[in-house]
């Protein structure tokens, strides 16, 4: 129990508001009328049963099954609350099923039962078989979890997961690997001492074993001290196959020379005089909640080269089993698995190290501001919001599976299946794949104004990876270098892409001549243009596009739209490219949706409502995507004499004055245009079929309302906006803008606007 009555009441009232609990059901399919009742239930629902009947495989396809989880506790052994029973256990199996939800997109029933006899609860679980794809077994105290989990094992034809045990010892190995690496050791040849006999102690040291760990150099000891052979006091099978022959019988006897020392016990049972007689450069897991068996300060206090891991979150390397569970579950579910096996739960811990020991994403990095995501000692496994997980880690562990032959449901492309976890994690991938595959093609040079913005220094490197386009940044090379550095970059300034000085460029007269003949019948002296060229790094930019040094800018992390815009169109626009407007991609649950113009035309005229239109209709193919137009208005088809309806119905006739080759309709109310039914009964004569995908408004206030509004209350992620009208030479975002969100910018603006006719 907290120690802060306020943060108890936060717990408290996280969990009771607005509803009581952390888990809901919400349907899938339609239930809005007799003929979904009918297919729903009866009659129709007859037919699935008698195929699932017939065929035990397809209730994978007609049910939920397949993407079903039960956690199932008794609440014996709650982490860190001991046995609370099952009842009292509910919040936390509803937190595991939310957990699995957020982080790998599974479906979870928590079940919680009261039943202490292991043989009987075993029976209760293996029972459950028709109704889910795998069973993740919680909080069930030694040694009737290892009694339950086998016997489950043996019985089901669906794995079953320990998560206690095994998740624990998957993450403590990803942990050991990664922290063996940095202090120059191997497991074949390191002392390991443990404190605690229970589960996930005996778990974590047979995935040791597995790792190639030698079991005479594992020490093993619990609250009555080592565990040695002949000892009869509190043992087990488990306990009993790390039994050491010695006379030794403590664990102040045995710390002596250990590398490693792990610990998941209780509080303050390392001291720092122990700690002084371990091996050089020691590793230490304290995983003990909330307490751990030895602060990092202390222990650093004797050892400053100790390599420690915790399993809080307010120090470094938290050992959470959230980096294990919900990845692992993700990639058996997917192929069918049986069972989850030695070579899973290896993949799942190579995967895990693996991600830690490259750059960080931008994601998280966002989650957990501040705290330095760089590969080494303090940085050991990757965070939990960590994006890249489920497609590393998943795809890692569905190999596995069909490697070691128990995969019923084999993956034929394991990359496209990669692509896929990742798309379900960024949302945007899916509709920005047309725009990479021709990125991908034309390799242009991006400048990006503000090159010291942390999210512009991710994309750039990502631009890197994941296209053939060069990013060029401007900014301060020793800032630049140094933000590099320590958000643990690989790219590197001058190396791997150029860089714009505004404080000291060679290019420094070029730019400043070059802007003064563009403006100097528009009242910019030499000085002013000087001035610009050293403090307004959108100019700049803007400048290298007109010389012909870079193919496209981009702008706007930080400052007003408009006022970047004002330069964007002093030096690069002209006869042939005008702003016309800006078009926004939002990304919702049921699709995308396009809104215009958002950020460049207050009030547009018929004539500018028409050209954007125009350009949304070619950028909305770009995505692969054919347009369905709405007019959006208060007025509803001519209902309204003036307004913006007036206007809308100028634009249409404009358009309607030569043939188009997509489809546009309005003006409507913006109802009409998401609802085909109720468009049908106002208006059954309509263009348009289905709902609209793209909207255009006759004020921006409105357009802009709409785009935050489902940006900020819908959970709507945003691309773009993309600027029309100037040749894709440069685009503005907006300072909410993330690195993904850059990145997918830098595809749309590597793209010739020609190529999509």
């Amino acid at each position: 129990m907290s120690d802060q009555p306020s943060l108890r009441q936060a717990a408290l009232d996280y969990h009771a508001y607005p509803k009581p609990g952390k888990l809901e059901i919400r349907a899938t399919k339609p239930m809005a009328n007799g003929r979904d009742l009918a297919r729903a239930y009866s009659p129709g629902v007859a037919e699935a049963c008698l195929e699932i009947k017939a065929d035990a495989s397809t209730a994978e396809t007609y049910t939920a099954r397949g993407n079903l989880v039960a956690v199932v506790s008794n609440g014996t052994a709650v982490l860190g609350l001991g046995n609370i029973g099952a009842l009292a256990s509910k919040p936390v199996m509803e937190g595991k099923a939310v957990l699995f939800k957020k982080f790998a997109g599974i479906d979870c029933f928590d079940i919680e039962v009261n039943e202490s006899d292991p043989e009987k609860l075993a029976d209760i679980v293996c029972a459950l078989e028709p109704t889910f794809g795998a069973i993740n077994l919680e909080d069930i105290k030694a040694p009737d979890c290892f009694i339950v989990e086998k016997l489950c094992r043996e019985r089901m034809n669906i794995p079953v997961f320990h998560d206690d045990q095994h998740g624990t010892a998957i993450v403590v190995g990803a942990a050991a690997r990664n922290a063996l690496h940095v202090a120059g050791k191997s497991f074949a040849d390191i002392k390991i001492v443990s404190t605690g006999g229970g589960a996930a102690g005996i778990a974590c040291l047979n995935m040791l074993l597995k790792l190639g760990v030698k079991r005479e150099n594992i020490w093993l000891c619990d609250i009555h001290g080592l565990v040695y052979e002949g000892r009869v006091e509190d043992m087990n099978p488990q306990k009993a196959a790390f039994a050491q022959a010695t006379d030794l019988r403590t664990l102040d006897d045995v710390v002596e020379g250990a590398d490693l020392f792990l610990g998941l016990s209780g509080p303050n049972v390392l001291t720092p005089e122990m700690v002084a007689r371990m091996a050089k450069r020691p590793i230490i897991f304290a995983l003990a909640n909330p307490t751990p068996e030895i602060l990092p300060d202390a222990a650093r206090a004797v050892a400053p080269d100790a390599i420690i891991a915790t399993g809080r979150s307010d120090f470094p390397n938290q050992v959470n089993n959230v980096l294990c569970f919900p990845f692992i579950f993700r990639g058996a579910l997917d192929v069918g698995a049986t069972e989850i096996n030695d070579a899973m739960q290896i993949a799942c811990v190579e995967g895990i190290a693996e991600l830690a020991r490259i750059t960080t994403s931008a994601e998280a990095a966002a989650a957990y501001q501040g705290e330095q995501l760089t590969f080494g000692a303090d940085y050991l496994i990757p965070k939990p919001f960590d994006p890249r997980l489920v497609g590393v880690v998943s795809s890692a562990v569905a190999r596995a599976a069909m490697e070691s032959g128990v995969a019923r449901r084999p993956i034929a492309d394991l990359e496209a299946y990669r692509q896929k976890l990742n798309q379900s994690v960024f949302k945007s991938a899916l509709l920005m794949r047309p725009v990479f595959e021709a990125a991908s093609k034309a390799a242009r040079r991006l400048v990006f104004a503000e090159g010291e913005d942390e999210r512009v220094l991710r994309a750039a490197q990502a631009i890197l990876e994941e296209t053939t386009e060069t990013p060029i940044l401007i900014g301060r090379p020793e800032v630049i270098e140094a933000r590099c550095e320590k958000m643990g970059l690989s790219v590197r300034p001058g190396q791997d892409f150029q860089i714009v000085n505004p404080e000291n460029d060679p290019r420094y007269y070029d730019y400043w001549t070059s802007y003064h003949r563009l403006m100097e019948r528009r009242g910019v002296t030499p000085d002013i243009a000087k001035a610009i060229m050293r403090t307004n790094t959108t100019a700049i930019g803007a400048i290298m596009v007109h010389r012909g040094e870079a193919d496209s800018l981009i702008c706007g992390t930080f400052g007003e739209y408009r006022w970047h815009l004002n330069y964007v169109e002093q030096v690069l626009g002209g006869k042939d490219l005008r702003p016309h407007g800006a078009l926004s991609l939002m990304i919702l649950e049921d699709g995308p949706l396009f809104i215009a113009d958002t950020h460049v035309r207050s009030r547009p005229s018929p004539e500018e409502l028409a050209e954007i239109t125009l350009g949304a209709a070619r950028h909305v193919r770009r995505f692969g995507i054919e347009p369905q137009i709405a007019f959006c208005s208060q007025s509803q088809f001519g209902n309204q004499a003036e307004g913006s309806g007036l206007r809308l119905r100028q634009a249409i006739e404009i358009l309607d004055s030569r043939p188009r080759n997509f489809t546009y309709e309005g003006e409507m109310n913006l109802d009409s245009a998401l609802d085909p039914e109720l468009r049908q009964r106002i208006f059954p004569n309509s263009r348009l079929t289905g709902a609209a995908n793209v909207l255009i408004f006759a004020h921006a206030d409105a357009a802009s309302g709409v785009r935050n509004v489902l940006k900020m209350k819908a959970g709507g992620i945003e691309v773009g906006p993309i600027l029309m009208g100037m040749g894709n030479r440069a685009h503005i975002v907006t300072p909410s803008i993330t690195a993904r969100g850059l990145l997918n910018m830098a595809a749309i603006a590597g793209t010739p606007v020609a190529h999509y006719g």
